[in-house]
């Protein structure tokens, strides 16, 4: 069977969709592993054959439903888990409704549940296609349990001393793109039709966001000035422009802002976490490290569950306190160990099963839909020539713009640079090693962002 795994932002999606593609190899399938502009254009070349495309989201977007549309006309199955997740936040239905349609369900032949509450309420909104909506759980939140703590070896820039991670998450103030690109994407996307509210909302979160960050300058300060026994790394959110930041925090010592490699393996190398309103509460609960909520103003637009997790602190002086006997009980080895029950909050949107993996679960639906036409071998050597040239052009258009009237675009090169090969391997020995998988998988290099897994 052909798998086309669709991944946007390679630092929070690819280790799970290597993890998708290990299993899925392993059982006999070859699993594409790309950024979108790889499998629409082999798609649209004729050089892929049809297969299942696995998606990021089934977000209601014209040219969304477009695509899988030509797709599903041919012979492609549509899959699709919501990246996004809404877990942040209590409930589902608002999620669901700008999220979701009946139209782009509709087009899905499974769609895959983070936990109970969201297959729940998707089931509920969108009843007539129930029977394709799957509690499985995420592959990323499989990557998030201590099973995989050994797979996050130290980050590279990791310093010396021990860390606090700060998690950011202010990507409308400090997005890497311009406001008004942002808009125009949300607009063209069709989330102020669905959401009327949002546009006004987002303006407001806008203002809101800039307050938070100055609220974390001064606590980073804080923290800096008064320890020398632990660093700082500060972690902007992928849409965040990191430059701000090392503006922002170049006086300031022992303090690291580092965009770099996945957010789990600085979790799981830092002694506590502190966040606001961060999808990185829920990992660091799963990952049983100490977490930390910094709400130092009253928030209109807080992401409310996140904040509930943790030790929930609202000044410089509480944080500093709290930051500095999690370290001192760390350093003593007298911290007290975690509870190994996740909060019910954290449980109701994540399905953490202990005896099969998310991404076990997904492949066997995938393999409850094949068919023969999903099965057609591909000419991989014919593709990875196709997307040589595609490159060739790529690199002939942006010459030609940088000598054309500017068009601003929304820049989103950012989310998926350039794969590493002998990082890919390690990352796949890794995994297998873990997992017990002792079949034989190899793993081709098509372009800089396409790669293939298969058995030989």
């Amino acid at each position: 069977m052909n798998i086309y795994l669709h991944v946007e932002s390679s630092i929070r999606e690819l280790d799970s969709k290597l993890l998708l593609a290990i299993l899925a190899a392993s059982r006999g399938h070859q699993v594409l592993i790309s950024n979108l502009g790889g499998i629409i254009r082999g798609m649209r070349s004729g050089m892929l054959t049809p297969g299942i495309f696995h998606t990021k989201s089934l977000t209601p977007g014209n040219d969304k439903i477009i695509r899988h549309q030509k797709m599903i006309d041919s012979g492609f199955i549509i899959t699709s888990i919501d990246e996004e997740g809404g877990l942040v936040d209590h409930g589902y239905e608002k999620f669901a409704k700008i999220r979701y349609s009946e139209q782009t369900i509709s087009q899905a032949s499974a769609i895959f549940g983070w936990g109970y509450e969201d297959t729940d309420i998707l089931k509920r909104i969108y009843s007539k296609y129930s029977s394709k909506i799957h509690k499985t759980g995420s592959p990323r939140a499989d990557m998030w349990k201590p099973f995989f703590s050994d797979y996050w070896t130290a980050p590279q820039g990791k310093p010396r001393k021990p860390f606090l991670l700060i998690s950011s998450n202010l990507a409308l103030a400090n997005n890497i793109n311009e406001l008004h690109l942002l808009i125009k994407s949300h607009k063209n996307s069709g989330y102020y039709q669905r959401d009327p509210e949002m546009i006004d909302n987002h303006l407001t979160a806008f203002a809101e966001e800039g307050h938070m960050m100055s609220a974390y300058i001064k606590a980073i300060r804080k923290l800096a000035n008064n320890n020398n026994d632990y660093d700082i790394v500060l972690r902007p959110h992928p849409n965040e422009n990191i430059k701000t930041w090392k503006i922002f925090l170049e006086d300031i010592p022992n303090v690291h802002v580092i965009q770099e490699g996945s957010i789990s393996a600085w979790v799981n190398h830092a002694f506590a976490v502190v966040h606001n309103g961060c999808t990185t509460a829920l990992e660091a609960t799963i990952s049983e490290k100490p977490v930390v909520t910094y709400v130092p103003f009253r928030q209109k637009y807080s992401r409310e569950l996140a904040n509930e997790l943790g030790h929930r602190v609202a000044s410089p002086d509480e944080l500093l306190e709290k930051v500095s006997s999690i370290f001192e009980a760390m350093r003593s080895n007298n911290q007290k160990n975690m509870s190994k029950k996740i909060p019910e909050i954290v449980s109701k949107k994540i399905n953490l099963d202990n005896d099969k993996l998310a991404a076990e679960r997904i492949v066997e639906i995938w393999e409850s839909l094949s068919n023969d036409n999903i099965s057609k071998p591909t000419n991989w050597i014919k593709f990875k020539w196709f997307l040589k040239v595609m490159k060739l052009r790529d690199i002939v258009r942006r010459g030609l713009k940088k000598i054309s009237p500017r068009r601003l675009r929304l820049n989103k090169d950012y989310k998926f640079p350039a794969l590493e090969r002998n990082d890919i391997t390690e990352r796949i020995s890794k995994l297998q090693n873990l997992l017990g998988i002792d079949k034989k998988l190899e793993c081709k290099f098509l372009s800089d962002k396409t790669i293939l897994i298969k058995q030989p």
